[in-house]
This record gives structure tokens, C-alpha cells and sequence, in this order.
């Protein structure tokens, strides 16, 4: 083994090295690097903060151009939706750009230089109202288009079809009127295995409901939807990103929004609100047809009438078993 005194001594050398070392270093960063920011910032250099901020700005707006991330091609009424956001960025990002040249502007106008002083100016009426004006304005044009569309959200077509989805975890699972056109009554204590959907056995409007027990819907073309809401346990979300529009299913609470769907094809549903663990799984599909395919698909569907009765039958089957 070494001797413990080669130890020390290797020792006291590398401590020796090592506070040499270290005050090296703090007389580069106490001179040469706030030297070295003096050179950058404070004086008309390329690398001039000004520059650099230009730059960020410049890079912010080619970012948003040339993007590869944008949303998908709309397949509904919706357009409109997408007029508002890209009005949004276009107000937004204006106003950005705007105040980012401004303090790009000052960077380079007052920029420190030896006995200049600052002016104290506590109020400029002015430039108030300049301020006031333009804010109104851009909230406006931001609001207005909003509103409008919201308006058109709310007001539902008459010649919409009802669709209620009812959500779970995780899942989907749909009804629709039958021949009648209409949706039958529900209650919330009446769901079970045997009623999955909680429909009022009294009510008549109910017993040519469609139930379609699975997450694949198929809707009519160039047809409104009125979408119902339902969940049985947590807060839920029916989205379609193509269609546009969305809506949360809040537990105890029939929520609706509707679209009409105007691109045949298939599309992806997915739950936009995080509904616990099982969340990602919770996808479906959707597909939009012609009138005469969606009608033909619509006659293969069972009704609550057809599950009732398969229901009785088998029961009826048990109970002649157990006589046996």
C-alpha cells in the first residue's frame, strides 16, 4: 500500500491546483464575460440585442407560415370556426409583431449612451387615446366574428337528426330515432344491461329507437346532426376533429351541439377530456355516406322493440327450462 503521507501530500497538491483553478475562473467571468456583453449589447454591433429580437419576431411569423402543424382539412358547416381562429392569429399576431418592432425600435433609438438623460413623462393624453381606441378595435374584430358563429352554434336546424351518444369509460355507444323521427324519454335510473340506454319503457317514442351498442356511428351526407350528450360517470367529450365542433358530456346534464357532416369518408372520434386512466383508449369511428348506403345501413340496425323482445325470449327460454 502507499504511504498515507503520498496521500496527503497528492492531496494538499490537487486542493493547491484546484483554488488556483477556481480563482482563474472567477477573474474570466468577472472581466472577460461582462466585457464581453458590454461589446454585444451595448454597442452598434451586428450582434446588437435589437438584431437578435428581430430575428425571434421574423422567426415567429415564418414558423407560423410554413408550420407543419395545422389542423386538419374541415369535413362540416364549420368553416366558419376556422375563419374565426386564423382572424385570431392574424389579430393577434399583429399586434405582436407590432409591439415587438417597437421595442425593437427603442432598443436601437435609446440605447445607453454616455450623458444622455431620460425624460420623465408621467402622462401622454395622446397616446392614450391612440392606445384606448386600437385596443376596442382589436377586441372587436376579435369578438364580433365570435359571437356570430356562436350564434349559429346554438341555433339548431329543424331537419336535424337526433343522435344520442352516450359515453362511459371508455367507450361509446349511440341512439337514434326511428320511424317515427323521434327520440324516445329517458332516466338516468333506469339504465342496466337489459336497458342500456335508460329509455322509459312507457314512453311510445321510444320502442323504434336504433341502438347501436358499439363505437361506430354512421351519419347521413349533406344531412344537420343534432348531437345529445349523455354520461354515465364522468365528464366526457365527442370530438371529431375534422367536424369541428365539440361538446362536453357532463354526468346528469343532456348537452348538445350539432354540424352537418358534408365530406363522405371515415373519421376518427376521440374523447377530449381526460376521463381517467383508460383515457387514450377511449376512440370510435364515424362513417358519413350517401343517403341510399346510410338508409340501408339503417334498416340492419336493431330497435329497443327487437332488444326487448330477444330479451323476453330468453328469459321466456329460461323459465321453460327450469318447469322441465
Amino acid at each position: 500500500m502507499r504511504p498515507l503521507l503520498v496521500w496527503l501530500l497528492e492531496f494538499q497538491i490537487y486542493q493547491a491546483y484546484s483554488v488556483k483553478y477556481t480563482r482563474l475562473f472567477n477573474v474570466f467571468l468577472r472581466h472577460f464575460v461582462s466585457r464581453l456583453y458590454t461589446y454585444f449589447f451595448y454597442k452598434d454591433h451586428s450582434m446588437h440585442a435589437g438584431i437578435i429580437f428581430l430575428a425571434v419576431i421574423v422567426g415567429s411569423v415564418l414558423f407560423h407560415i410554413f408550420t407543419p402543424w395545422y389542423w386538419t382539412d374541415v369535413a362540416s358547416n364549420w368553416g366558419s370556426m376556422d375563419d374565426t381562429i386564423t382572424l385570431t392569429f392574424w389579430v393577434g399576431g399583429g399586434v405582436f409583431v407590432a409591439v415587438c418592432l417597437f421595442m425593437v425600435y427603442c432598443v436601437f433609438k435609446f440605447s445607453y449612451k454616455e450623458g444622455r438623460k431620460a425624460e420623465y413623462k408621467p402622462e401622454d393624453k395622446k397616446l392614450e387615446r391612440i392606445l384606448t381606441w386600437a385596443t376596442t378595435l382589436g377586441v372587436a374584430a376579435l369578438l364580433a366574428p365570435g359571437l356570430i358563429v356562436w350564434n349559429q352554434f346554438i341555433n339548431v336546424p329543424k331537419n336535424a337528426i337526433h343522435v344520442d351518444v352516450m359515453a362511459w369509460q371508455w367507450g361509446w355507444q349511440y341512439r337514434l330515432p326511428g320511424e317515427d323521427g323521434k327520440l324516445g324519454s329517458t332516466k338516468v335510473a333506469n339504465i342496466n344491461d337489459d336497458n342500456p340506454f335508460g329509455i322509459i319503457l312507457e314512453d311510445p317514442n321510444g320502442k323504434d329507437d336504433v341502438l347501436i351498442q358499439s363505437d361506430v356511428l354512421h351519419l347521413k351526407n349533406n344531412r344537420p346532426v343534432k348531437i345529445l350528450l349523455r354520461s354515465v360517470d364522468v365528464l366526457h367529450n365527442w370530438y371529431v376533429p375534422q367536424f369541428r365542433a365539440k361538446m362536453d358530456a357532463v354526468p346528469g346534464v343532456v348537452t348538445y351541439y350539432w354540424f352537418e357532416p358534408n365530406k363522405v369518408g371515415e373519421y376518427e372520434v376521440l374523447c377530449a377530456e381526460y376521463c381517467g386512466v383508460g383515457h387514450y383508449g377511449m376512440r370510435g369511428r364515424v362513417f358519413v355516406k350517401s343517403e341510399p348506403d346510410y338508409e340501408n345501413w339503417l334498416q340492419e340496425q336493431e330497435t329497443f322493440s327487437d332488444l326487448v323482445a330477444k330479451q323476453e325470449e330468453i328469459e321466456f327460454s329460461k323459465t321453460k327450462l327450469a318447469k322441465k
